[in-house]
């Protein structure tokens, strides 16, 4: 057996049931090598197809013309040739990725798109872990801009409570529950309401993206369309889920007047937040808020590993809609698992 293997790492089916899916690339590419043997080669015909040819989808005739190259497929060039001809779609494109497959199996795949060179005085630059300092200011300015300043020092208030707590513990110098409370405090008050999807519509930064991404003007050259669902407006299925409604290019306009009206949410003026996702979200936070209270009175050596699974558990609330729903009544479940486990262990550090 002989596999030219494409190492573009590209998500499965189990994205969608388990929102902490990572890709194995490590365990694939070994699996792979131990049962094929020796003729796996692997080759990101992804990057290559973008950088030679703009689109990832010419992928799959690069990795053909790799293999015959290679002595792989025993069909003749001139037959493989005619059938990417026979076939009618975008012939000169995939002919075009077929001799490059070639090319990258006969010189390397650096050979033929080599990567920018180096400057030998160029810094090396190695990624280092963000500090708690650098995530509490970089989260502070998030919720600054998502609502005020008085709602990002609710935060940062809440995150040095709990800094305070947890540093007075001999054995928590890496403060990892400070860290948690300051990550998914964040994440629980920045909830992705009607005003922050308009805030990051109307944001000249994602202009920017688009403008890098793709050839012309937005609004003159190409236009936008906006899928979604609004849960004052939309209508349901048959399951009680929401129903995604595509809107044109005219709802930027009513983007740039939700963005300016952000100070309303959480007021009585604010009519989105009358929804019951809304009002979840706002008592998901203010849950949150009582947790951080109670951990910094009850905090000690026997509780804290159960205490930082606690503070850590809005990560599992991921996605919108139903999806976040079902994530959400997990999270809720194993909550309160997870309360009964700290309280029946905070009494035994109360002696000090």
């Amino acid at each position: 057996t002989r596999a030219a293997v494409n190492s573009a790492p590209i998500p499965t089916a189990d994205i969608i049931h388990n929102a902490k899916w990572q890709y194995p690339d490590a365990v694939a590419a070994n699996d792979l090598t131990e049962a094929i043997g020796k003729d796996c080669e692997f080759l990101n015909a992804n990057a290559l197809a973008i950088k030679l040819l703009g689109d990832a989808i010419y992928a799959n005739p690069l990795l053909l013309g790799y293999s015959w190259q290679k002595g792989w497929i025993p069909l003749s060039y001139e037959s493989l040739v005619r059938a990417i001809d026979l076939n009618g779609v975008m012939v000169e494109k995939n002919l075009a990725a077929f001799e490059w497959g070639r090319a990258a199996a006969h010189h390397g795949a650096q050979a033929i798109a080599p990567e920018p060179a180096r400057k030998e005085t160029a810094a090396t630059v190695i990624a280092m872990p963000e500090t708690l300092d650098s995530v509490v200011k970089r989260n502070a300015q998030w919720l600054t801009q998502y609502q005020n300043a008085a709602y990002a020092g609710r935060y940062v208030d809440a995150v040095n409570l709990i800094r305070t707590k947890e540093a007075s513990l001999p054995s928590a110098k890496s403060l990892r529950l400070t860290r948690a409370v300051a990550v998914n405090l964040a994440k629980l008050m920045a909830y992705k309401d009607e005003y922050e999807v308009a805030r990051l519509y109307t944001d000249p930064a994602f202009t920017q993206k688009l403008r890098a991404q793709f050839e012309g003007e937005p609004g003159r050259d190409y236009q936008l369309h906006f899928h979604l669902a609004p849960p004052l407006f939309s209508r349901r299925n048959d399951k009680g889920e929401l129903i995604k409604k595509k809107f044109g290019p005219w709802v930027m306009s009513v983007f740039k007047l939700l963005a300016g009206l952000k100070g309303l949410r959480g007021t009585a003026f604010d009519v989105f937040g009358k929804t019951d996702e809304r009002r979840q979200e706002r008592e998901l936070v203010q849950e949150y808020l009582a947790l951080v209270n109670e951990l910094s009175e009850t905090l000690t050596e026997q509780n804290l590993a159960v205490a930082i699974e606690l503070a850590s558990l809005p990560d599992d609330i991921r996605g919108f809609g139903h999806v976040k729903e079902k994530n959400l009544l997990a999270a809720q479940a194993r909550r309160s698992e997870l309360l009964d486990n700290y309280r029946t262990a905070a009494p035994l550090g109360r002696v000090a």
